[in-house]
């Protein structure tokens, strides 16, 4: 028996990639859906695909509080409860630290860290007064181990597996579970977020080559969300078969 049907599920970062590949396994699933991300005409496109889902979208940018804090009013709104918030926004260019890309930086931090803590604000509240809850977001590969020209975009994501462990041991009393999912090389639109056009292509080259597709990572967001509520998937890494890292 699943455990999806009729869950309200809020997923941030939901125009492509992993975000939109669980949005249409969850609908599968009979979720309640509120997607959101900055890109309306996808979201508009992805609501207007899955014509016998329940699935409305809010458009936001995870770095602004007051737009993520509208995204799960909506879905408070409209169902009375969120039970899962999916935190899925996130950019990844790379470049060594002595070239001194600090605009990059600080938008990593704003995206990758604020992004993920401006949807557990926003969203906390709702799930300790339920009692209950699920807060799961993407972490990486990258979050476990470091490696050279990623030290900055590695540092967010072990950033990110310290938060939502926090997260956990807060807010285990209340029934709320926590799940960060640390995939390795997917076929995503990550690479198009990599300024140095030579190591872009050469990321989406090994994507393509041997990389996860978005639904394999779908499948474990959706794993974690499919478990009765005395247990919590506190930490899943999905690595293609060939990864090396």
């Amino acid at each position: 028996m699943s455990q999806i049907k009729d869950k309200v599920v809020i997923i941030m970062g939901a125009s492509s990639g992993i975000g939109e590949a669980t949005a249409k396994k969850l609908a599968q699933e009979g979720a309640k859906l509120v997607i959101a991300a900055r890109r309306e005409d996808r979201l508009k496109a992805l609501v207007e695909s899955l014509p016998n889902a329940e699935i409305s979208y809010v458009v936001a940018d995870v770095t602004n509080n007051e737009e993520v804090q509208a995204v799960v009013n909506s879905a408070f709104e409209k169902y009375g409860r969120v039970d899962v918030l999916y935190n899925n926004a996130g950019i990844m260019p790379t470049a060594p630290l002595v070239e001194g890309h600090r605009d990059e930086w600080k938008q990593m931090l704003d995206i990758n860290i604020m992004g993920v803590l401006n949807g557990i604000a926003a969203v906390l509240p709702i799930m300790e007064k339920q009692k209950s809850g699920h807060i799961i977001s993407t972490d990486s590969v990258a979050g476990h181990v470091v490696y050279p020209d990623s030290a900055v975009y590695c540092g967010t994501k072990f950033a990110v597996r310290a938060i939502m462990e926090g997260l956990r041991q807060e807010q285990r009393e209340n029934n709320i579970k926590s799940t960060i999912i640390s995939p390795g090389a997917v076929q995503t639109e990550l690479y198009k977020t990599i300024s140095d056009k030579k190591v872009s292509d050469e990321l989406h080259k090994a994507q393509k080559e041997w990389g996860l597709s978005s639904e394999d990572i779908a499948t474990a967001v959706v794993f974690a969300i499919d478990t009765p509520d005395r247990m919590a998937v506190s930490d899943m890494i999905v690595r293609p078969t060939a990864q090396v890292v």
